[in-house]
């Protein structure tokens, strides 16, 4: 491997990989996967290199076994072996796959190159939050091809014993083993009416067989996707027909082979189906400190407390002992940066409760047709009042879950403000959320010039790291498999990737005395 030498960049990941995949990836941090079975025929450090390359590359793992027997690039990376070093078959990695997600720690890869970056002193209290759309593996399903796809799932799953009994319940011909769809004029509503409560019969039929029924977990597993897909789409109409409900379920299942995947939507105008891949990262080093995958339907701020486990547990704990010290002073501020999406009332207590600083957008109040919105009135959460912009005073009634209400009513009939005010007959309603003070307080940093110069000069840094994560758009933009749990395994395994070649470019190295520092930081 002589040759390779100088002709690799020094802060190349294959430069970095090369020097430290032993001390990065030790056979002591796999050892609990293979506790039963001895050591293996392909050491675990390798596998890992290329599990990391694989997803950096974006490449199947027929393709990674490839590029590992005859890119001498690979063989550098994991620690200079012989070109004639010997391959291994991409059931390898699959294998390492299966072990690493079964364990007790899954994403290690990943929590590893954090726990270097760490302890080169890279991952300060900052931290930057944002998703990406991680579009599905699979083709969403219209109606039609749900219930057909349902049906033949649970038919699937089914013993010959079963199988004979639901079928003799099936009453409109289908044989249910073909993928496309019955052959009609699709032009014709009728006849499309009628298919579709053919097969709703069908459906249902089946799970009155299996109502009450002692079956397999994979039949039953089956029968419940049958039942979600049946109740999302259909209305039982007053003439006893089953149609298409001209209505959207929140949770639509909009496919039976990833059954896990739903509608998304990332902005009003961009919507998309799949998953959508978390990060939070630190703004200055740019390392990626934490991910997670959610459907496509979960709203940002939903996993933003897992995002920051680590900072909210130490900024907890590093106030507790300033406290006991009489030096809450001395504390260093922790800072969350997101946009608008993780401005919502929780989140803000939440980072509040923290001492954590909130440089997160919030949205401001709106109205409809430019009347005045919520900002203009007075809201007086302590003595418990609002005063409109007439100077009228009402009195905040609060509800048992924290939110309250100030009703303005009678009072508006003579208002001269009232054309920019309400159109409603019963007068002005200023409704208050639980965490009206944080939201107050959010609408009025996002609003100040100074904020939002600190705010504009972090905040985008993130967005040159969700394109490093999706610059390939399979296993990056789109996934590579199904299941949210699966998804989440391979977007931490790309994250992993992307903070490798990020310690590469800082000049990352251990020393002899076991530590780690960034010689380019």
């Amino acid at each position: 491997m002589s040759f390779v030498e100088g002709r690799l960049a020094p802060n190349s990941i294959y430069t970095v990989l090369h020097r430290e995949c032993r001390n990065l990836f030790p056979d002591e941090m796999f050892a609990d996967l293979f506790a039963e079975d001895g050591r293996r025929s392909v050491p675990p450090m390798i596998v890992a290199v290329v599990m990391v390359l694989q997803r950096l590359e974006g490449l199947s793992d027929r393709e990674a076994v490839d590029r590992f027997a005859f890119d001498v690039r690979w063989k550098y990376a994991a620690g200079g072996l012989d070109f004639d070093h010997p391959g291994f078959v991409h059931t390898v990695l699959v294998d390492m796959r299966a072990r690493l997600a079964a364990s007790d720690r899954p994403d290690r890869i990943f929590e590893r190159t954090v726990e270097v970056a760490a302890r080169a002193g890279l991952i300060g209290r900052k931290r930057v939050l944002d998703s990406a759309p991680i579009y599905d593996a699979v083709a969403t399903q219209d109606t039609i091809t749900l219930i057909r796809s349902a049906i033949r799932g649970v038919l699937r799953a089914s013993d010959r014993e079963l199988r004979v009994a639901l079928r003799a319940v099936i009453s409109s011909g289908d044989a249910y083993t073909d993928l496309g769809k019955p052959v009609i004029d699709w032009t014709e509503q009728a006849e499309r009416e009628a298919l579709i409560d053919s097969r709703a019969r069908d459906g249902f039929a089946l799970l009155a067989v299996l109502d009450g029924r002692k079956v397999a977990e994979e039949v039953d597993q089956a029968a419940r996707l049958l039942a979600t897909v049946l109740g999302q789409d259909l209305q039982h109409g007053e003439d006893g027909v089953f149609r298409i409900a001209r209505k959207v379920a929140k949770d639509r299942v909009i496919s039976t082979v990833d059954a896990e995947a739903r509608h998304g939507r990332k902005t009003v105008e961009r919507s998309f189906d799949g998953y959508k891949g978390h990060i939070a990262e630190d703004p200055d080093s740019e390392i990626i400190t934490a991910t997670r995958v959610t459907a496509g339907n979960v709203g940002d701020a939903e996993p933003a407390a897992e995002l920051l486990a680590d900072l909210l547990s130490e900024q907890a704990e590093q106030a507790e002992q300033a406290e006991q010290a009489e030096q809450a002073e001395q504390a260093e501020q922790a800072e969350v940066y997101g946009d608008a999406a993780y401005g919502t009332g929780p989140m803000l207590a939440k980072l509040d409760r923290a001492q954590i600083e909130a440089m997160v957008k919030t949205q401001p109040s709106s109205a409809p047709g430019g009347r005045f919105t919520k900002d203009a009135f007075t809201v007086d959460l302590e003595a418990g009042r609002v005063i409109c912009p007439n100077q009228i005073v009402k009195e905040i009634r609060w509800h048992r879950n924290g939110s309250g209400v100030a009703a303005f009513g009678s009072a508006c009939a003579g208002c001269p403000l009232r054309e920019r005010c309400t159109t409603a007959k019963d007068g002005r309603d200023i409704n208050l959320s639980p965490h009206e003070a944080h939201l107050a307080r959010g609408r009025a940093n996002s609003a100040d010039p100074g904020w939002l110069a600190r705010y504009r000069a972090t905040r985008p840094k993130v967005e040159r790291k969700i394109a490093h994560l999706m610059r390939r758009r399979h296993g990056g933009r789109r996934a590579r498999m199904r299941g949210t749990a699966k998804v989440d395994a391979d977007f931490s395994l790309l994250a992993a990737a992307v903070n490798l070649a990020r310690l590469a470019v800082l000049g990352v190295t251990s020393t002899s005395t076991g530590r780690w520092a960034a010689t380019m930081a």
